[in-house]
């Protein structure tokens, strides 16, 4: 095939088509919340795409290692394939178009040696539009070439659906941008930006529980495509990872192939920053009602081969977990902080070798709630104010990644080695919590995590690209429990005399994964990608499975595209939560069990099914539509069975999960817009493991009836708007959800009510003579000031009760250099 004939392909694709080097991106697009909203962007987005007068098209053109590229042939196309412009790279890979009329336009590079670069974007007044544009090269490139510290913006569009051809099954990407526009905007947790993405649920609001298509967990973070080890962090959601360190987040979810593994109901992929495509950083303070105060710093940039990017933010307000009564939190403070460092040399034209460095450190309140009724006396001790519990809880992860990675043409290999420490310390309050719950604990917890992933794939024929990996960890977990306890008999307490319990235990557990996969074109529009993979851990309990992965994509048309998957899951527990105390210690006590079985989690067995299509209604407007069926053996959940806030796991013996979403982005000149829409269920029965954390009533229903787990939601809804006028952005975005589960007289029979949260920013960009370059923003979350219920104190695993943020005002300065 000829230069001309493939860049007629592409011509025909790209808009349903964001081509990265190693891979084919198929657009996946989303379906509106409803046709009222969909109407809504056609008419507000036509308006504003006929004010925005044009702009500019710049960028760089530059090689798999971020190395300029001088020479490349550079052309500009509308989506109807009318080329609007041409010129060629300078020495730095820089080129531009300058009067270029508002709309959607492809950019194409080429380059002799080089496989054709293409990018999608929009042109809008006053910002016009820059774009990175990396060719793959063909052959090895001349390795005395240095590195040039270029400067380039990344599109900058209100998000990113596709479905890659290589994988065919849903991915979601989350762009700097597009955090950025968010209200709040990297002053956010990094769960709650990930609520922007389809079938993402909130739980707790501040610390940022989240749910991903109505599953408990099973959440798979990465850093630059590595699997970062899970820790013991629980309010530190995501191993308390911060969205300030993010050039894009990335969800993949539904049946993957076989790359990826163990974690799969969702996995965000962090690409972090890097300090060569964007030098320089800011200085900032951010901070506004609830007490809050955040000042941050982040800077990035280049010394010939050696990149570097770093960034640090410090965090206290009054709101630091959720809070469990309307209208704000008692006893709920917070100080954290997060640092976080990325470190890059160049070797040569075709490798590299990087170093990931982060750190979380918590210190948490946990919320008092008025009007609770002591159920026991402690040394002649009956009553107590139940606002003035005082427990604590104290939360530290860190971890760090060293990786080598080399591009050919034909073939890469990415290596990596990562070690991570966290811990959770939960400090109760030694009376109250005796007098509410018939037991006080102090609760140490830590984990060490070593592991080595290897990844590398090699065209052995143009239609063929074969991937394969492996991935071996090691973990050493501790949980050393001290706990008072009243003598009781028969559930009635038999003294006021405290007595004290102690536990201790300790865990080494082992995990290995493979897999092989080809990635077959078998024809133009349909690309196969068919694996196998075996993984197996060695813990509490010693499990294996081998597992087939089959996934396919169907591009019919270029505005159109479909896919779909089988996937075969295997997910051991989380290690470093599991519960393997004595039950016996604490037989002839306020905190006996009532079920006295209590088996070790097992790993969750599933077979899981996807499919979705794609369409592009006009330039600027993508929807699409995803259904997905889970079928589970031991369905691994996770609950709060007692007053030290962490999670542990259980399985259910059967559960299935089923669910369709709908999505939308728009985006036409300075105007933007999204749209989610997911409805689903989980339905499980039979308590298999850790019987010993229900009660009897719960646990006899449980064995015998289906129920509804307790963090799935049957509606959940996402939307944002997005403009800008001059150097002025206005943003708006809003969740919605039909409500978690509660139980009334069967375990999770009901829900909470309906919710709904808007939030409302404004950020300034503006220049201030010897000062230089500000921004100022400022954020109402919560406009309508809900005082919305997540949680109201029951259903299975759930032990306190949580509201929604109250309305606050925010405002923040940083200096841009």
């Amino acid at each position: 095939m000829t230069s001309s004939d493939a860049a007629a392909i592409v011509r025909a694709e790209i808009f349903a088509i964001a081509t990265r080097p190693a891979s084919w991106v198929i657009s996946r697009v989303a379906v509106p919340l409803s046709i009222g909203v969909a109407s809504l962007l056609l008419v507000l987005g036509e308006a504003t795409f006929a004010l925005a007068a044009g702009g500019t098209v710049t960028g760089i053109a530059k090689d798999a290692l971020d190395r300029p590229l001088a020479g490349a042939a550079v052309r500009l196309e509308t989506s109807d394939g009318e080329v609007m412009g041409r010129t060629t790279s300078d020495g730095q890979g820089r080129f531009t178009f300058t009067d270029v009329p508002a709309g959607t336009y492809a950019v194409f590079a080429e380059r002799e040696g080089f496989e054709t670069a293409t990018a999608m974007g929009t042109v809008s007044d006053g910002e016009g539009w820059s774009v990175d544009l990396t060719l793959t090269s063909r052959q090895q490139l001349n390795p005395v070439l240095e590195p040039v510290v270029v400067t380039a913006k990344r599109m900058e569009g209100p998000r990113v659906l596709t479905t890659p051809r290589s994988i065919g099954a849903p991915v979601y990407e989350i762009t700097d941008p597009a955090i950025q526009i968010q209200p709040g905007g990297e002053n956010n947790s990094l769960t709650q930006v990930l609520l922007q993405a389809p079938g993402v649920t909130q739980d707790a609001s501040s610390v940022g529980g989240i749910h991903v298509r109505n599953q408990m967990g099973n959440l798979q973070y990465r850093i630059n495509g590595i699997a970062l080890p899970e820790g013991t962090t629980l309010f530190g959601q995501s191993g308390g990872l911060s969205p300030r360190l993010a050039e894009s987040v990335t969800l993949l979810t539904g049946a993957l192939p076989a790359e990826y593994g163990l974690r799969t109901t969702g996995i965000f992929d962090i690409e972090t920053k890097s300090g060569a495509i964007e030098p320089g950083g800011h200085i900032g303070g951010y901070g506004g009602t609830q007490s809050w105060l955040e000042p941050s710093v982040e800077y990035g940039g280049s010394l010939g081969r050696f990149r570097y990017f770093l960034t640090a933010d410090y965090l206290q307000n009054s709101v630091g977990i959720s809070p469990a009564t309307p209208n704000g939190a008692i006893h709920d403070d917070t100080r954290q902080g997060h640092g976080f460092g990325y470190f890059e040399v160049v070797l040569d034209s075709m490798s590299k070798v990087d170093a990931v460095l982060g750190t979380f450190v918590g210190h948490f309140q946990i919320p008092d709630r008025p009007g609770a009724t002591p159920g026991f006396s402690v040394d002649g001790v009956s009553s107590f104010d139940s606002t003035k519990v005082d427990e604590t809880q104290l939360e530290q992860n860190y971890f760090a990644v060293f990786s080598y990675r080399k591009a050919e043409a034909d073939w890469g290999l990415q290596v990596a080695a990562y070690a991570r420490y966290g811990s959770l310390a939960f400090h109760s309050d030694r009376l109250a919590d005796l007098l509410f719950n018939g037991i006080a604990q102090r609760v140490d917890r830590s984990s060490i995590a070593t592991g080595l992933q290897a990844d590398a794939r090699y065209a052995v024929a143009p239609q063929h690209t074969l991937r394969a990996g492996m991935l071996l960890s090691a973990e050493q977990t501790s949980v050393q429990a001290t706990s008072l306890v009243l003598p009781a008999a028969d559930g009635l307490q038999t003294s006021d005399q405290a007595i004290r319990v102690f536990n201790s235990t300790g865990k080494i557990g082992y995990t290995g994964s493979v897999y092989l996969q080809d990635e077959w074109r078998a024809v133009p529009a349909v690309t196969l990608n068919i694996g196998l993979r075996f993984d197996a851990y060695d813990a509490f309990r010693s499990e294996w499975q081998l597992s087939p992965r089959v996934n396919m994509v169907w591009q019919p048309s270029a505005a159109t595209s479909a896919h779909a998957g089988y996937a075969r899951y295997f997910t051991p527990p989380r290690q470093e939560f599991v519960s393997s105390g004595t039950l016996a210690k604490f037989g002839g006590t306020t905190a006996a069990p009532e079920v006295t079985q209590n088996s070790a989690p097992r790993a969750e067995r599933a077979n899981y099914l996807d499919a979705g299509v794609t369409q592009q209604i006009l330039p600027g407007l993508k929807v699409g539509l995803d259904g997905y069926y889970k079928q589970a053996n031991y369905q691994l959940d996770e609950g709060q069975f007692g007053a030290p806030v962490f999670l542990t796991p259980f399985n259910y013996r059967r559960a299935y999960t089923l669910g369709i979403e709908l999505t939308a982005t728009y985006a036409a000149g300075n105007f933007s817009a999204y749209g989610n829409l997911a409805a689903g269920r989980q339905q499980a029965t039979g308590v298999a493991s850790a019987q010993a954390l229900f009660s009897a009533e719960d646990f006899d229903y449980i064995q015998t009836h289906y129920i509804v787990t307790d963090h799935s939601q049957l509606i959940t809804a996402s939307a944002g708007l997005s403009y800008l006028w001059r150097n002025t952005r206005a943003s708006v975005d809003m969740i919605a959800g039909s409500g978690l589960r509660r139980s009334v007289q069967h375990p999770n029979d009901s829900t909470n009510p309906p919710y709904q949260q808007i939030n409302f920013g404004l950020t300034q960009g503006f220049v201030l003579p010897a000062i230089g370059k500000l921004q100022a923003r400022f954020d109402v979350i919560n406009v309508l000031g809900n005082n919305y219920v997540l949680r109201d104190g029951t259903g299975v695993g759930v032990f306190a009760r949580q509201f929604g943020p109250p309305r606050g005002f925010f405002g923040g300065l940083k200096k841009v250099f």
